[in-house]
């Protein structure tokens, strides 16, 4: 049995984690969240530096740092243009997806840097805190990513298509219906989806970092170093998932219509006509 006092010190310990965003400051009445203030930070970051790996580019390719961004482009390229039959359809995507990938890396991985959390207040709360550990960034990101899901979708097929597509038989057939409907809810589920998961691997893992830091004391560096290097992992994993799965939504939406109105335009070969007219 574990002693009282052992319990009452174990209740009593440990690391403050906060989970919610708090608030720092407010712009005309509008609170700023240090999540929000950080996520700031970080596409100032972000827009510096990729204009500076934009300078360096050249015909010839560069080993280090600018390398590895090409190869991320390319690779983030590459993936959009396949996901779709035509590839011309998807090379318009891509600038969209190739940001969107590296704001959420970039997100990610600042937010494992030493004073992110708990270490640099403000009024006695945290100033800066992951920008994608927030469950209402993570949502604004679903959201804009859906958004612009929806409307590609709509743009490249008609918006009576695009509806069409979830009812399978007339929607006058109440079983049809029913289905159609459940279809089209189901769909809409797909920005909880992608907020929930990224919020939760983020937070889970900032969490992990924080528990073994308070577990090491002053071999806190010790302690966190494999954790930190395994969210560096999970954090390009996840930025990943993110775009790839947003990618797969518009290009099975665009595949699947296209297929289907294709079908629809082809001509009845002749010889079909031909046995028609007979019988």
């Amino acid at each position: 049995m574990i002693p009282l006092q052992l319990t009452s010190f174990i209740a009593n310990s440990g690391p403050t984690i906060y989970i919610a965003p708090l608030d720092i400051f407010s712009i005309k009445h509008i609170a700023i969240t240090n999540a929000i203030f950080y996520g700031w930070i970080c596409s100032l970051i972000l827009i510096v530096f990729l204009i500076m790996i934009a300078r360096k580019l050249t015909i010839k390719p560069k080993a280090g740092l600018v390398q590895i961004v090409e190869y991320s482009v390319t690779f983030i390229s590459n993936l959009v243009e396949s996901s779709f039959n035509d590839k011309s359809r998807g090379h318009k995507y891509i600038p969209f997806f190739v940001t969107l990938f590296f704001f959420i890396l970039l997100n990610n991985w600042l937010g494992l840097i030493p004073g992110v959390g708990s270490a640099i207040t403000f009024h006695h709360y945290p100033l800066l805190r992951p920008f994608t550990a927030d469950f209402n960034a993570t949502l604004a990101a679903g959201l804009v990513t859906m958004t612009y899901v929806y409307g590609a979708s709509i743009r490249e097929v008609g918006l009576r298509a695009y509806i069409g597509h979830f009812f399978i038989g007339s929607p006058l057939n109440p079983l049809y219906l029913i289905i159609g409907l459940v279809e089209f809810l189901t769909d809409l589920t797909r920005v909880l989806s992608l907020s929930i998961r990224l919020f939760l691997n983020i937070t889970v893992g900032e969490i992990i970092i924080a528990v073994f830091a308070y577990l090491g004391h002053v071999a806190a560096p010790l302690t966190t170093t494999p954790f930190v290097m395994l969210e560096l992992f999970v954090g390009a994993l996840q930025a990943y998932i993110f775009v790839i799965l947003s990618v797969s939504y518009l290009a099975n939406n665009v595949n699947n219509i296209t297929g289907q109105q294709n079908l629809t335009k082809k001509s009845i070969p002749e010889t079909m006509k031909l046995q028609s007219e007979t019988m």
